[in-house]
């Protein structure tokens, strides 16, 4: 399962949690509020009531009319969205004896014994309420009761109970409660919108450091990346590097003592032979060709430690350290002046087509042994009489040939170190460091080398350049 896919169930897993434990204290607290708020209404209730009775104790019977006219009245009230149609007031007024007096609801006669913790706290001057299920088992019929004394004088003679049903203020919970779910499914939604940006923030990093794993392992080319300064990701980045600058410079060594041994040995070998022989009896002219023999082989291995050297210190740099803006014309200029020589003794034509004024930032030195290096290779492969074309465009140059191509065998092995192919016309292998030595400097300035061969015969270089 991928990380993003592991992060986005785990923020669903612990979103959807909160908000329904969330919602649920809500919706309960909501109700506590509800609950309170209609208790301070049937205190005042009470009191008042209270009042009444003891300001005048014959009031029962006209209260008792008032009230039996209240609960027949039908009426529409618009609270919110419920729409209130009677009324739900219980009112009972008990003696000092916790007797009857008056029941709103006529369930309990005068004279019948109400022993309830509302009205008995009140007659001993405490504060009464209670809630009492009036069905057992109807969670529907929780009822609401608040008490209040009724004084004469100081003396308390009875007491006033106010009860509502909470069934009352139900329909304004489902309405909070609705609300609260709706507004916490938006949030929710909003959050997981959120989180999609979120994750793609966190897993982008990681992704990156996995390419560029991937490039280490690989053995391509690749810059390490941007993750900023400081923080986790930037550490690991680092930490790739390090490890991918250690693992390279381990196979670098193992490598190049490996090739260069191999490659060295023909002209040791060479040099050694021809050494020996020189302490035998021979003539001045064998003695000179040996002579020439040792000297062309020192030349062969010393060019072969030059290269090596070369291309070891562009492999070792991360990047180019003196940039400017490179006239590719001119470039391409300067290097045929430089082969000249070498294009006339084997009588071979170069032909340059530019394609506007194309320009490239980069190393002038680097880029011009890189093209100096496609180019000699073209020379060196064209049948004399032959022709070069050199194409220059804007991030690009491309190098022809007119030779016999590439062999099928060697084309996904030319950019291998010490990989070389005999040169036109009985010519010999070169130090097959060259187009090694072009990759390198096309990679540093953001872009690669390719070699192919062309339907009409030939060989074609494309060197492409990032940096223009």
């Amino acid at each position: 399962m991928k990380m993003r896919t592991r992060l986005l169930l785990t923020a669903l897993v612990l979103l959807s949690a909160g908000f329904y434990l969330l919602v649920d204290w809500v919706v309960k607290d909501v109700r506590l509020h509800y609950f309170i708020t209609m208790e301070e209404a049937l205190v005042d209730t009470s009191v008042i009531l209270a009042e009444q009775f003891a300001s005048d104790p014959e009031v029962s019977a006209s209260f008792e009319r008032a009230f039996s006219a209240a609960e027949a009245r039908r009426f529409e009230a618009g609270i919110y969205n419920h729409v209130k149609t009677n009324m739900n007031l219980r009112v009972l007024v008990v003696n000092r004896e916790q007797k009857v007096i008056y029941d709103s609801r006529g369930e309990l006669p005068p004279g019948a014994a109400y022993e309830w913790r509302d009205t008995r706290l009140s007659l001993d001057g405490r504060y009464g309420a209670r809630a009492s299920y009036e069905e057992k088992g109807n969670p529907d019929s929780l009822f609401f009761y608040v008490g209040a004394p009724i004084l004469n004088g100081q003396e308390i003679v009875g007491a006033v109970t106010v009860g509502k049903p909470v069934s009352s203020i139900t329909p304004f919970m489902k309405q909070a409660r609705v609300r609260l779910i709706i507004s916490g499914l938006i949030a929710f939604a909003a959050i997981l919108l959120l989180l999609l940006p979120v994750s793609l923030w966190i897993i982008q990093p990681v992704r990156a450091l996995t390419q560029y794993a991937r490039a280490i392992r690989d053995g391509r080319a690749a810059a390490r990346p941007k993750l900023g300064h400081g923080g986790e990701m930037s550490e690991l980045a680092n930490a790739f590097e390090e490890m991918r600058d250690t693992l390279e410079g381990k196979q670098y060594v193992e490598g190049y003592v490996q090739t260069l041994t191999h490659e060295m040995k023909s002209p040791l070998a060479a040099i050694q032979g021809a050494a020996e022989l020189l302490d035998e009896e021979m003539t001045a002219a064998q003695r000179s060709k040996f002579i020439s023999n040792i000297q062309a082989e020192s030349e062969r291995l010393h060019g072969l430690v030059e290269r090596m050297l070369s291309l070891a210190a562009i492999e070792k740099r991360k990047g180019l350290e003196q940039t400017e803006i490179i006239n590719l014309s001119a470039l391409i200029d300067d290097v045929l002046d430089s082969l000249s020589l070498i294009a006339q003794s084997r009588n071979v034509r170069v032909e340059v087509r530019l394609e506007g004024t194309p320009e490239v930032c980069g190393e002038y030195f680097l880029l011009r042994q890189a093209v100096a290096n496609l180019v000699q290779n073209a020379i060196d492969f064209s049948p004399q009489g032959g022709e070069v074309e050199v194409q220059v465009a804007a991030g690009q140059i491309t190098v022809r040939d007119a030779g016999a191509g590439i062999p099928d065998y060697a084309l996904n092995r030319v950019f291998e170190r010490f990989y070389s192919l005999p040169r036109s016309e009985g010519g010999t292998k070169s130090s097959g460091l060259g187009l090694n030595f072009v990759r390198e400097i096309a990679r540093l300035h953001g872009g690669d080398v390719a070699l192919r061969n062309r339907p009409e015969g030939g060989a074609e270089a494309v060197l492409t350049l990032g940096g223009s």
